[in-house]
């Protein structure tokens, strides 16, 4: 066994398919646990963490090894989820009969890659890891109340999540919230609890926080859409089970505009820079996956999205997504170097988010009338 770097990029970038059990054996430890915890779609977790940081820096609060400590352990918390996900509906038999979960990644338990003792170890190692970095906020923290709070919270959806919260209709909300508002501010609490600082912008860290996780949800709501008739079946109660397709595919479309309304209102407000309006970029992919959530979602994979299929909705709101949150947090990192750098610069970050605004319209326009001179007639 080798060490698979080429691997690790490749599965923290898109969901793995496997079948050889031969091939999945002779992958390394770190291999085996990105693939096994979708780490593709756990990246989320990373991009919610360099926001906080982001902001906390932009208030004079941030610190490399905290958010180094709290990221990586969120990150790990989050593949822990996915592993005990897993486990449960495995458990419970909801992953059998080609259920959807098995159809799009590798599922180790279902492909008998492993048994279910070796999952519930990965679990509690896994689960140890993100500990620590709790563990870790804490003392930083000196036991704060709130971030005991926040611990016990993320422990508890942790453990709950899959079983009973998506059951009842709530996993996908409590996708919106922790992705968004209480990751976001939570990182940002700790960092800046732990540097003495000022918390009483925490609740607009919090709103600064909700676009993204509206951006998240959107793929778990679609993700709950295209597998819903499987979900009936096999007696799990996702929001889109509970009110219907057609309701959720509505709620998926008002989640996606909303992250825009957001943005452009605290851009508006004036706690962005017109450097957040680089997300504006992102319309095209918004564009697709509303477009696609407008009708219902057809019963076999339209020509050309063969490979992609079953997901479909999910698909699309992923392909959105991976856009909007890059663009989320190259405009907040450039609103934070422009704010913390405002005194040796010429311009203000409002005029400098503008004039990289113009430019990036220009060059698109130039390069799509480009791409379409190319085309053959």
């Amino acid at each position: 066994m080798h060490i698979n770097f080429a691997m690790w990029r490749k599965a923290s970038w898109e969901l793995i398919k496997m079948d050889d059990k031969k091939e999945w054996d002779a992958l390394d430890v770190i291999s085996k646990w990105l693939i096994a915890t979708r780490s593709a779609v756990t990246a989320v977790t990373v991009y919610s963490c360099i926001i906080a940081g982001a902001l906390a820096w932009r208030d004079g609060y941030f610190s490399w090894l905290p958010w180094i400590i709290l990221t990586i352990g969120l990150f790990i918390a989050h593949g822990t989820n996915n592993l005990l996900n897993d486990y449960t509906d495995f458990s419970r038999g909801v992953d059998k009969d080609n259920y959807f979960r098995t159809q799009y990644g590798v599922h180790p338990l279902v492909q008998n890659f492993w048994s279910k003792s070796v999952q519930i170890r990965w679990f509690i190692v896994s689960g140890v890891l993100a500990t620590l970095s709790g563990i870790f906020a804490l003392f930083y923290t000196n036991f704060n109340l709130s971030v005991i709070t926040l611990f016990a919270f993320g422990a508890v959806t942790l453990l709950f999540y899959t079983w009973p919260f998506k059951y009842w209709g709530l996993g996908e909300f409590a996708i919106f919230l922790i992705w968004g508002p209480i990751m976001i501010a939570s990182v940002y609490f700790v960092l800046a609890l732990g540097n003495g600082g000022d918390l009483s912008n925490v609740l607009k860290v919090a709103l600064a926080g909700v676009p993204f996780g509206l951006s998240v949800a959107s793929i778990n709501i679609g993700k709950h859409i295209d597998k819903m008739q499987d979900d009936k079946i096999k007696g799990v109660g996702t929001f889109p089970v509970r009110v219907g397709q057609t309701a959720a595919r509505y709620v998926d479309i008002a989640s996606i505009v909303l992250a825009y309304g957001v943005v452009i209102y605290l851009v508006a407000t004036g706690y962005f820079s017109t450097f957040m309006l680089l997300i504006l970029f992102a319309i095209q992919r918004a564009l697709y996956a509303v477009f696609a959530l407008s009708k219902p979602r057809p019963d076999a994979a339209p020509k050309g999205f063969e490979a992609f299929w079953p997901t479909w909705f999910s698909g699309f709101c992923f392909y959105h997504n991976r856009m909007f949150g890059g663009l989320f947090v190259v405009g907040i990192l450039l609103d934070t170097l422009a704010r913390k750098f405002a005194g040796s610069l010429p311009l203000s970050a409002n005029w400098l988010g503008a004039i990289v605004l113009g430019i990036g319209l220009v060059y698109a326009v130039v390069k799509m009338q480009m791409d379409k001179a190319k085309k053959p007639a």
